[in-house]
C-alpha cells in the first residue's frame, strides 16, 4: 500500500503526459478565407487574414490564442498572432481574423516576383500555425498544429484577394 501511495503520483502524470500526445482524430482544414489591408506604419504593412477553419471531429473544439505564417509562392511574406478564444462546433467551421505583420521586403519581394512575367492572377500560398490552449470536449489538449495549401486570386481592378 506504501509503494501505492508513493508511486501514484508519478503514474498519475505519465498518463496525463500520454493524454496529451493522442491525436484530436481528423485534422483541422484551415484554409485562407480574405486578405484585407489594415492600417500601416513604417516599413511594414498589416493585413486581416480571415481563417475559415473546419472541424471534421465529433467534438466542438476550443481554442485560446493562434499564431500563423503565411508563405506566398513557396516564399515567406508574413505573420501574426492573437490571443482571441473561440470554438469550432462538432462538424462545423468557424472564421477567424488574425492581424499579420508582413515586412516591406516580402511585399517588394512579392511585387518583383509578379512583375517577372506571370500571366496568371493566383498565387500560391501556404498557411501554418497553431491553434493554443485547444480543448476537445473536457479533454484539455494543449493546442494542435495546422498546415495547408491553396490559391489566392488576385483582382484585376481595386478591391481584395479572394479564396478560390
Amino acid at each position: 500500500m506504501h509503494a501505492v501511495r508513493r508511486y501514484l503520483p508519478m503514474i498519475l502524470v505519465l498518463l496525463l503526459a500520454g493524454c496529451a500526445g493522442l491525436p484530436l482524430g481528423e485534422p483541422l482544414k484551415v484554409t485562407v478565407a480574405r486578405l484585407e489591408p489594415l492600417p500601416s506604419d513604417g516599413l511594414e504593412a498589416r493585413f486581416a487574414v480571415t481563417l475559415r477553419v473546419q472541424n471534421p471531429n465529433e467534438a466542438a473544439l476550443e481554442f485560446d490564442g493562434v499564431s500563423l505564417q503565411l508563405e506566398l509562392a513557396d516564399k515567406d511574406f508574413g505573420s501574426g498572432v492573437s490571443d482571441q478564444r473561440g470554438s469550432v462546433p462538432r462538424f462545423g467551421e468557424a472564421l477567424i481574423t488574425v492581424p499579420v505583420t508582413v515586412p516591406v521586403t516580402a511585399i517588394l519581394r512579392q511585387v518583383f516576383g509578379l512583375a517577372s512575367g506571370r500571366s496568371d492572377r493566383s498565387i500560391r500560398y501556404r498557411l501554418h500555425g497553431r491553434f493554443g490552449g485547444l480543448r476537445a470536449g473536457s479533454l484539455g489538449l494543449g493546442g494542435t498544429t495546422f498546415d495547408s495549401q491553396g490559391e489566392l486570386v488576385l483582382p484585376e481592378t481595386e478591391g481584395r484577394a479572394r479564396y478560390d
